[in-house]
């Protein structure tokens, strides 16, 4: 079943449950997918619609972070119950110590010495671990374990 359709089918069983958070995430990610689809004038295949729910759950994590630094729990609450419907789309997500040895593997395959080569090293991890790993968590794990060899070097 393609992706696309199972979230036709998950809406339609939330709606038949009357699950008000499910039913708020899964119509937000259909008409996210809907306006890429009119963007790009084609259906979208699994893989785009993969980013097109990874992009979301960004937005989500940033909104909790925004929403509990403003004090705002209740509506962080709910962000992380819409992220949590999302996840359940995408595919499972790395852990901490799989994403660092992904990070090591790279800055030793591209030679990266300091926060200068940090391009090399992103543009040889990012194919690795796309929808599978927090994008800034790992941006920022990489310019430590750079800049932390730069200065044993």
């Amino acid at each position: 079943m393609s992706l696309l359709k199972r979230l036709d089918e998950d809406l339609k069983a939330a709606m038949k449950r009357s699950d008000a958070i499910h039913l708020s995430a899964l119509r937000m990610a259909k008409a996210a997918i809907k306006n890429v689809q009119i963007d790009k004038g084609r259906e979208l295949s699994d893989e785009e619609i993969l980013s097109v729910l990874a992009s979301m759950a960004k937005q989500r994590r940033e909104s909790i972070e925004q929403f509990s630094l403003g004090g705002r729990e209740e509506l962080a609450e709910k962000e992380r119950q819409e992220l949590a419907v999302l996840q359940a789309y995408m595919p499972a997500q790395l852990s901490p110590d799989e994403v660092e040895k992904l990070i090591v593997q790279a800055i030793q395959e591209s030679s990266g010495r300091s926060e200068a080569d940090m391009g090399k090293v992103m543009k040889l991890l990012m194919p690795k671990i796309k929808g599978v790993a927090d994008g800034k968590w790992v941006n920022s794990r990489v310019k430590e374990l750079l800049s932390s060899s730069g200065r044993s070097a």
